[in-house]
């Protein structure tokens, strides 16, 4: 097996807490002898679009090109994704996959003043590679819908999870191991934990 390198970032006022699925997929991916990237992205709490995108570049950059090199994002950091992709930053063409977890809508992003510049770009650009979209069907962070607003314009295939809300601690989602079978073999479909 040749180890892959993941990257795994996370959403707004997240500041990795150990019971998160995603600190349980880090550990889970490491444990395996896979390389893995799980940073505390600045100002958690009151974030800034473009420090996040130069922190963005900088991880991208310093990822291991000797394997697959996959991206988890989750939440805020979908959109910042999609932020990258809409500004068209070179180094989201070194991920092989991404995965984007519960993206929160403009409408919600633009009702707090620490996050509204993060609102989702007008998504009129072909993402740089394969990507998919993860959502539960009753997201308090995106009520319109992640597939109608996110996936469909896109044209990513998307899986919507019956009452995963935000796919976050208050859901129940610790460990998740459909998002570590994604990890390894990015055509599993994502179901609930």
């Amino acid at each position: 097996m040749t180890p892959r390198s993941y990257l795994l970032l996370h959403g707004w006022q997240n500041h990795r807490p150990e019971p998160h699925w995603q600190h349980w997929l880090a550990d889970r991916l490491a444990a395996a002898g896979h390389r893995v990237a799980y940073p505390q992205l600045p100002e958690a709490d009151d974030p800034d679009l473009d420090v996040w995108l130069t922190e963005l570049a900088r991880h991208l950059e310093e990822s291991d090109a000797s394997g697959e090199r996959v991206v988890v994002t989750h939440s805020l950091s979908c959109v910042l994704w999609l932020h990258a992709a809409a500004r068209g930053m070179k180094q989201l063409g070194y991920a092989d996959r991404v995965l984007l977890v519960a993206p929160p809508s403009g409408s919600v992003l633009t009702r707090h003043p620490e996050v509204a510049a993060f609102a989702p770009p007008a998504l009129d650009f072909t993402l740089p590679g394969p990507a998919r979209l993860v959502a539960g069907d009753d997201d308090p962070y995106c009520p319109e819908g992640a597939g109608p607003l996110f996936a469909e314009p896109l044209g990513i295939p998307a899986d919507i999870l019956p009452g995963a809300a935000h796919l976050d601690l208050d859901a129940g989602y610790g460990s998740w191991p459909a998002v570590l079978d994604w990890c390894v073999d990015g055509t599993t479909p994502l179901t609930p934990r």
